[in-house]
């Protein structure tokens, strides 16, 4: 058990490392098995902020195989409550072009067989909402730090959740399309609905490096585009997370998503 305390975490690409300050690598170990990779707990901006690598060291973990569930335990498990999460994620609208930031406020689940609850014994469950996915002080923070920066930013959207690791048909992108969907990634669930049952605040930020297939003519999307793009771009993505974490409040705000078992017997024994 380590005694290593962060406030925040954030969950992203191994391109975050270098936002913190004399980073410490822990070893943190859960029911769950091992998160993707060490935490690294360092200072920004003046908070502790505990890092983790969604895909572990070198992508190894795609994303239907991300241990999501450790993951967020093993953040919860040394005291953090707010979380921000990056992501890479492709464009279902002509007007969203590869540069794009995204806050999204919605999510469409499209994945299957990846371990999605922490509610998976004989004693019993607790039906949690989830009406809204992300925490609204999360998204106020975004919205904030965008605006102080001038960065351009769409302030909502729909994310559609597909299983990968390929990518999307052109008749699966038309679908997802007349679905609702506004942008497309893999990693957004079981993400954030296993954080709202460990009460955490999760908020997306989403950087769009491509238009899926259904979207424009062409050869479709291809790996390669995404990271170029992604690598392009990501010095954006990072000013605009640190300035996000700036603004958080120093403690769960005002927000539901630390009270979702207020009148609810939880299934389980939180961290």
């Amino acid at each position: 058990m380590t005694t290593t305390h962060a406030d925040l975490g954030v969950i992203g690409g191994s391109g975050f490392y270098s936002l913190l300050t004399d980073a410490e690598s822990i070893k943190v170990e859960t029911p769950y098995g091992n998160p993707s990779d060490e935490l690294a707990v360092g200072v920004l901006a003046g908070r502790r902020v505990a890092f983790l690598p969604r895909h572990g060291a070198g992508h190894r973990f795609p994303p239907h195989r991300v241990p999501y569930r450790a993951n967020l335990w093993a953040l919860r498990s040394i005291g953090v409550r707010q979380i921000v999460a990056a992501s890479a994620v492709g464009s279902l609208r002509p007007e969203l072009g590869p540069g794009s930031l995204v806050v999204p406020d919605q999510i469409l689940d499209r994945t299957w067989g990846r371990p999605s609850t922490y509610s998976d014994s004989d004693d019993g469950v607790s039906h949690l909402p989830f009406a809204d996915p992300y925490c609204p002080t999360g998204r106020s923070a975004a919205r904030a730090a965008a605006a102080s920066g001038g960065v351009p930013l769409t302030e909502s959207g729909t994310l559609l959740v597909i299983n990968g690791p390929r990518f999307s048909t052109r008749a699966e992108s038309v679908d997802h399309q007349r679905s609702g969907g506004t942008i497309i990634g893999m990693t957004g669930m079981p993400e954030a609905a296993l954080a709202r049952e460990l009460a955490l605040c999760f908020t997306s930020l989403c950087l769009v490096t491509d238009h899926d297939a259904g979207v424009e003519a062409g050869h479709g999307v291809t790996h390669a585009e995404v990271l170029a793009t992604f690598a392009d771009n990501l010095p954006r993505l990072r000013e605009l997370l640190v300035a996000t974490l700036s603004k958080l409040p120093p403690e769960q705000g005002d927000c539901s998503c630390g009270q979702v078992y207020a009148g609810l017997p939880a299934a389980f024994d939180l961290p």
